[in-house]
């Protein structure tokens, strides 16, 4: 399902059987941290195809064992950026689909007390008039989100994709306020966030859950 929002920011709700039975055993507390991780790129899998759905393509003439034919490939630069720690869960499964991105990394910590977010790390590629996938399994506040997305923009991309998991209402409010340009692909839009700013039903911690701290 695809929806906009604003005057021009969109965002996609995947609809597929099997992204929903990966995100149920996702939720579930019981599913143990291995599982965890293999199911985290499964549904990373699906997420990123759909991400990449409508990137530009240009023609190319290519040879095949019988005659030459003309085909689509991808047309631009892609750089692939996780939010650290918990976004490298889905970092394997964007460079299985997408091998010939560069990789940027951004590290943001979460203040328990406050929620507000904080960076701790940047390594990012030349991404001035690139096409750029930001992956952060939870969109939670938003606070994260939006810390990465002002360094990214600052680079001049030529579009950026935030591709999430689960997401609440909350923080798509607060990117549609502030990036209205951006678009945004998740699994789930969940009901809202609880009192310590957590996602309900949501998934728990991401991170930890992920890798089993």
């Amino acid at each position: 399902m695809r929806a906009v929002l604003g005057r021009s920011m969109s965002y996609t709700i995947l609809k597929h059987s099997l992204a929903e039975h990966i995100l149920s055993r996702l939720r579930d507390v019981g599913t143990d941290p291995e599982t965890y991780r293999r199911l985290t790129k499964s549904i990373s899998q699906l997420l990123i195809t759909e991400a990449a759905r409508d990137l530009p393509t240009k023609s190319v003439t290519i040879q095949t064992p019988l005659e030459a034919t003309s085909c689509k490939q991808l047309a631009d630069d892609l750089v692939v950026i996780p939010v650290l720690r918990a976004g490298l869960g889905m970092l394997e499964a964007a460079l299985d689909i997408l091998p010939g991105a560069s990789v940027g990394y951004l590290g943001l910590e979460r203040n328990e007390e406050t929620s507000a977010a904080s960076a701790y790390y940047s390594k990012l590629p030349e991404i001035k008039d690139k096409m750029v996938i930001l992956l952060d399994p939870m969109l939670a506040t938003g606070g994260s989100a939006e810390q990465a997305l002002d360094r990214i923009y600052s680079g001049q991309p030529k579009n950026v994709k935030l591709v999430c998991i689960v997401a609440a209402p909350e923080g798509m409010n607060l990117l549609e306020t502030r990036f209205p340009q951006l678009d945004i692909i998740c699994a789930a839009l969940d009901r809202e966030l609880n009192s310590k700013k957590y996602i309900l039903p949501g998934l728990g911690d991401f991170g930890d859950r992920l890798y089993g701290t």
